[in-house]
């Protein structure tokens, strides 16, 4: 455990203001052709470290503070599913050390070592949970031993496990991110609710509680009002930019509604065919200000987020990137700008262009 008289870097910066954390690694090195939809192991980490690097660095340019390493699903229980085990320390190293590269080119930004949901916790099965407990413990002793600042635990749809995992996290003495992925049963699967999850975690010493992924603005708001209001640490909020609904309230079961003619060999749009459900940037905009306005101040954007996406979650909170130098200048833009070089017939065809 942290001993009391130990600083706490991300509780410090977060009580002076937003901390900002991308996410959605899987989504958008699959669309660069990176990595393989369905399995989502970020082999990148070994086969394309540059590719992971570039991508770490927009996230940061584009206001970024955590350099959250790539590990999600680098975890031995997916690295026996694709028959890589072998792989398994190799590739956590190499997502932590180049995390730590990127941390490193900018003042004050963290990097995060990262444990999230395993796929085989069981909620009576012991065995199962000392299996889950072993993976945590591994993952989080190399994130120490490669210079981590906090850790994150994340995407966690069963209440225990997430328990585990700040447990885990703690026995290290860095600060922690623990948030939640609820289902569409609106509820964690082992039957805790949102938000008493919300509650356990932080009674329990997690720095940072909330919820992560599976939900775009639209159904992770309203959980978040509750959380805010349930807890004084500090909460984080970081949706899939995806436009579910109270019928859809997770991108597994979103439904293309614009009938399109091509459906995914696999049946349903998850995850490979979300495109026309994207959330614009402005919607993104939207929900940070709405959250910061609540007090929500570890701010992000999970599965699906690209560096745009990142770059409008600062801007909502106030936060100049050096991305910002490419914000949108639309008094530019040739068919409805206002520059006084525009000609007023070339704009006038906006009406019917």
């Amino acid at each position: 455990m942290r001993e009391n008289f130990m600083s706490n870097v991300l509780t410090e910066r977060l009580d002076k203001g937003a901390v900002i954390c991308a996410e959605g690694f899987l989504f958008e090195l699959e669309r660069r052709g990176y990595l393989t939809a369905g399995e989502f192991v970020p082999e990148v980490a070994l086969e394309n470290p540059d590719a992971l690097e570039n991508l770490h660095h927009d996230f940061q340019r584009a206001g970024s503070d955590v350099v959250q390493a790539f590990t999600y699903n680098g975890h031995r229980e997916k690295m026996r599913v694709i028959g890589k085990e072998d792989l398994l320390e190799p590739l956590n190293r190499s997502a932590l050390q180049i995390a730590k590269k990127v941390a490193k080119r900018k003042e004050g930004n963290l990097m995060a070592g990262n444990v999230s949901n395993t796929n085989i916790w069981h909620p009576t099965d012991k065995s199962k949970q000392a299996e889950v407990r072993g993976m945590f413990e591994e993952m989080i002793g190399w994130a120490v031993d490669e210079g981590a600042d906090i850790i994150i635990g994340e995407t966690f749809y069963y209440a225990e496990e997430a328990y585990a995992a700040l447990d885990v996290i703690q026995a290290s003495g860095l600060p922690s991110v623990v948030t939640v992925a609820p289902m569409a049963e609106n509820a964690m699967i082992d039957g805790v609710s949102i938000v008493d999850t919300c509650k356990e975690l932080a009674n329990r010493g997690a720095d940072v509680v909330g919820m992560n992924c599976f939900r775009g603005p639209a159904t992770m708001m309203p959980y978040l009002e509750e959380i805010r209001k349930s807890v004084s640490c500090h909460v984080g909020a970081l949706p899939i930019p995806f436009r579910t609904t109270d019928a859809e309230p997770t991108f597994f079961n979103l439904s293309d509604h614009n009938g399109c003619s091509c459906p995914a060999p696999h049946g349903r749009a998850f995850p490979t065919a979300l495109d026309p459900m994207f959330c614009n940037r402005y919607e993104i905009a939207e929900f940070a200000k709405e959250a910061y306005a609540m007090d929500i101040r570890y701010l992000g954007v999970c599965c699906g987020a690209s560096p745009m996406h990142i770059r409008e979650v600062a801007n909502a909170v106030g936060i100049t990137t050096e991305a910002h130098r490419f914000y949108e200048k639309m008094e530019n833009h040739f068919l409805y700008g206002s520059n006084e070089r525009l000609e007023d017939h070339i704009t006038a065809l906006g009406k019917n262009a």
